[in-house]
């Protein structure tokens, strides 16, 4: 199965076409000379409108630019006799003037090495510094596809005044921003050059044959072993460089062929201080789990053009992404990508980063899904793990060169007791080269749109966000608690994505509301476009478990806008936390075991039945329409999935002894029944419609990312909530059995205003007790804050959505998108 969020509705539009980069494969890539062009259908291409534009201004002279790398392509590695880092920030001063062969830049122990692509040798090589930042106060223009320079970091402060009371520390972290990019820009050639680590490390092809290099510091001695050898430690023996990067050369054979062929089965044998090992290279791009065994093998992969694409991302490909498509979403997340050997970690626990999972099929499929999901329109974001890495040994990159600090922090900083896995260093210099790389390598290859960052909280604080209640006191985010290597690597991260591909969304999964997160870079933030709002999806899993008449409509309303200004966020309603093992979906918390024997047409319905299918559809509606700036949908939850999702696992013991049962590694839950949405003879169906219909009304009306956004009422008495999001006005009666005639709810701007979503309609299962051709006028006078007001009929937990129309008639119910009219204000 391929684990997916079924999709994600964003509100803003990068109008600008993404030139495909020339590629790193061996082969060619496979869409160049193409313009890749998305446009989410809802919004103008207004590019002024969008952050990322065509050429932007900033403080930045044009006549110092970034350093050029020299015609060998030079690569950083840093001293690695003790602990391998990059300077810290009171030792990263660095010399302006141009450096020598012989001139070592101060504070980093390290020199720029040049590599020979003809036989890997290493030797010293000149490099360009960067020149001073000039104060001229000059605003040249920088072209897209660069990194845009560092600003000054104080545009946060105008933003939020608060900040100001902690301006030591974010000024402090600006500044070690600013002075590890101006470390990386003055020895590497800036970002762009560095995060394609991918082209020097692991292993690369030339019409000569393939060089491999590792950095693996701990390291005695290493040789390179697989089939292509029979695996013989001898015959290939590797050697290393004085900082730690071991290399070797394979000339092509006698008759041009590579030496190693597609396909085969590849490792690296070190004798390390903990005894001889046998890894997988950690810049491996594809691995498989051989049948019967539990470690996966490195698979050298070099495939011809014409290789067969078949396996379940293609199905995913001729399935899914049209339905996606049809629901009216713009965009796909996709989970799991990055290799995993432990298939019930949900992805997590990576073993793997440059290699897609081969349990869904080759990296050819994966491309080719990719491919069709922009011909469909859509975008396709990755979820991205550099939170955490597996903590296996064999197959994943802990103990990789023997040492416990090699790619993470020593002793039980670098292991986090909670999920079993190692957490990286993001203080070390070729830890930064691996996991900037790594995000681009899936942009460059794979021609991914953007990423979801997984655990961003954990990576921000050294407590991780474990056992920690975060009140919004800026001293929980400004402190010692704060791993500012990791918030630094975030904003090094964020600025290369968006400068190099300005049209690129990022996404962070951070529960903890940190300030700034969402704010550029230049301006002094993290720089991530949307922070993922989950304390929604939470906070209804909290009232499940409670009666209705214990619903606080205050509660709800503070959830859905408890967000930071000028920050937007991604809201949803049902998460793969709880539709995983351990939980329950939405639908199945609100109808449980009915589900199985009531949810066809020709019976009547239960009482559970009734509510559940009523309540599902106001929880996503109500998510969608006042929970943020866009909106993400777990696969299934847009026709109310039952039960949950479960992965194939045996019985295992965590670190601190407690016992978790298998499933006897059955695959029963391990699907998605999209079926059930389809079939016309069953209540999924009408869930379904509506899913479609609140998307389409979206499409329409724009309302997500409209500045106009009102709650006029959150009524305990009456579990009614009515609000104003762009020209629409809201209303949600919760209440389980009372219904309201001539109710009143107040509006803005004065007109007619006709239905144009009912939650009760019989399309989407309901109960009709709503006549769609009544129009509702606007009576001058205050009432709930708001100006004017109208009278309506709110029956019993429904939903409806009013629009502002002229004096043309406007359709009913929005159940396709079909048949909107253009008389709509």
């Amino acid at each position: 199965m391929v684990n997916t969020l079924s999709g994600i509705r964003l509100p803003c539009i990068h109008p600008i076409p993404k030139l495909i980069h020339g590629s790193s494969r061996l082969n060619g890539d496979r869409r160049c000379n193409v313009h890749r062009c998305v446009v989410f259908r809802n919004r103008k291409v207004v590019a002024a409108a969008s952050r990322k534009l065509f050429a932007l201004k900033s403080s930045y002279d044009t006549d110092s630019a970034s350093a050029v790398v020299a015609d060998s392509e030079a690569v950083l590695v840093p001293e690695a006799d003790t602990e391998v880092s990059f300077p810290s920030i009171d030792e990263a001063e660095i010399n302006d003037a141009v450096l020598d062969d012989s001139e070592e830049i101060d504070g980093l122990d390290g020199e720029i090495l040049g590599f020979d692509e003809q036989n890997g040798a290493a030797a010293s090589t000149l490099t360009q510094a960067v020149e001073e930042e000039e104060e001229s106060g000059t605003t040249p223009l920088y072209v897209i596809g660069t990194i845009p320079p560092p600003g000054k970091g104080q545009k946060i402060y105008e933003i939020d005044p608060l900040l100001g009371d902690f301006r030591d520390h974010l000024d402090y972290r600006y500044e070690q921003y600013k002075k590890v990019r101006k470390a990386i820009d003055n020895t590497e050639g800036g970002l762009e050059a560095f995060s394609r680590g991918y082209e020097k490390f692991g292993f690369t092809r030339s019409s000569s044959g393939i060089t491999y290099r590792e950095w693996a510091p701990g390291a005695k001695s290493a040789s390179l072993i697989g089939d292509f050898n029979d695996w013989n430690p001898n015959a290939d023996a590797m050697t290393r460089n004085e900082y730690g990067v071991w290399e070797i050369f394979l000339p092509n054979n006698a008759d041009g062929s590579p030496a190693i062929q597609h396909g085969s089965r590849v490792k690296i044998r070190m004798d390390t201080p903990s005894g001889t090992k046998d890894s997988i290279p950690a810049w491996i791009k594809y691995s498989v789990q051989p049948p019967g065994a539990i470690p996966y093998d490195g698979i050298y992969y070099n495939p011809l053009e014409e290789e067969p694409m078949i396996n379940t991302y293609t199905n995913f490909r001729d399935d899914v992404l049209p339905r996606i498509k049809k629901l009216g979403y713009n965009a796909v997340q996709i989970m799991a990508i990055q290799e995993h050997s432990y298939y019930a970690s949900f992805g997590y626990h990576v073993t793997n980063f440059f290699a897609p999972s081969s349990r869904f099929g080759t990296p050819e499929d994966l491309k080719s899904l990719i491919d069709k999901a922009h011909e469909l329109g859509l975008l396709v974001l990755m979820d991205i793990v550099h939170s955490h890495a597996s903590n296996n040994t064999l197959d994943g990159l802990n103990m990789f060169d023997g040492t416990d600090s090699h790619y993470f922090h020593p002793g039980s900083r670098g292991h986090h007791w909670m999920w079993d896995s190692r957490l990286f260093n993001y203080g070390n210099w070729e830890v930064l080269r691996y996991l900037m790389s790594n995000a681009r390598w899936w942009l460059e290859e794979y021609k991914f749109d953007g990423f979801r960052f997984d655990g961003v909280t954990s990576m921000m604080y050294i407590h991780h966000g474990l056992q920690v209640a975060f009140t919004g006191n800026y001293r929980e985010y400004f402190g010692f608690a704060t791993d500012v290597d990791a918030v630094v690597y975030l904003m090094l991260v964020n600025d290369m994505i968006h400068g190099l591909y300005p049209e690129a969304v990022t996404i962070g999964e951070d529960v903890s509301g940190m300030p700034t997160f969402c704010i550029p870079v230049q301006d002094g933030g993290v720089g991530f476009d949307y922070r993922l709002h989950m304390a929604i999806a939470d906070k209804w899993i909290e009232l499940l478990k409670h009666r209705d008449e214990d619903w606080k409509m205050g509660d709800i309303v503070h959830t859905l806008t408890n967000r930071r200004w000028m920050e937007k966020c991604v809201a949803y309603a049902e998460s793969h936390d709880q539709a995983l093992v351990g939980d329950k979906t939405i639908a199945f918390w609100l109808m449980d075991k009915d589900m199985y024997d009531f949810m066809s047409l020709d019976r009547p319905a239960t009482p559970a039945i009734d509510r559940g299918i009523a309540l599902h559809k106001m929880i996503r509606l109500t998510t969608l329409g006042l929970g943020g700036e866009g909106y993400l949908n777990f696969m299934g939850n847009e026709f109310g999935h039952p039960e949950w999702i479960d992965f194939p696992r045996s019985d295992q013991y965590l670190p601190n002894g407690k016992f978790v049962p298998g499933n006897n590694n059955s695959y029963d839950k391990c699907r998605r029944r999209f079926d059930l949405g389809d079939a016309d003879y069953l209540r999924y169906r009408g869930l379904q419609e509506f899913d479609q219909a609140m998307h389409h009304l979206e499409e329409k009306f724009g309302f997500m990312t409209s500045e106009h956004q009102y709650v006029s009422r959150n009524d305990e008495a009456d579990k009614v909530i009515v609000y104003e999001r762009g020209n629409l006005v809201f209303v949600f009666n919760f209440h389980w059995s009372n219904s309201y005639f001539d109710y009143r709810v107040g509006c803005l701007q004065p007109g007619k205003y006709k239905i144009v979503l009912d939650s009760d309609d019989p399309l989407f299962g309901g109960h009709s007790r709503i006549d769609h051709k009544s129009e509702f006028f606007s009576q001058e006078g205050w009432y709930d804050g708001r100006p004017r007001s109208f009278l309506i009929y709110a029956p019993s937990r429904t939903a409806v959505v009013y629009a502002l129309v002229d004096n043309e008639s406007l359709p009913l119910t929005v159940a396709d998108g079909s048949d909107l009219k253009q008389d709509v204000l």
